[in-house]
């Protein structure tokens, strides 16, 4: 499944699907916590936290990419990624584009 985050495919027509997007919340733990305070102290990148929004993109993609599948997509365009606080501890990270199928193969 070929992702772009531009609206177009070079020497391709598109035909829109429609939106897809997957999506996680994802929660920090004890143990993330504790490095991530001492971290805090010294400065620096939080690698704990990196981590864990990197797998949570991931995770998010893959179900975007599910979701086109299910649609008979050959690709997203578009692509985009986002990120809330949903509570105290939690954060959604979403990625989302269009479905597309190519017209002339």
């Amino acid at each position: 499944m070929l992702l772009v985050n531009i609206d177009y495919i070079t020497g391709k027509e598109l035909e829109p699907l429609g939106i897809v997007k997957g999506s996680v919340v994802q929660t920090r733990n004890f143990g993330r916590d504790f490095m991530a305070g001492i971290k805090t102290l010294v400065g620096g990148e939080v690698k704990e936290y990196t981590e864990m929004l990197n797998q949570a993109r991931q995770i998010a993609v893959k179900r975007m990419v599910d979701e086109a599948n299910s649609l008979g997509a050959d690709a997203v365009v578009n692509v985009r990624y986002a990120s809330s606080s949903v509570m105290q501890g939690a954060a959604e990270v979403i990625a989302y584009g269009t479905a597309v199928k190519y017209k002339n193969p």
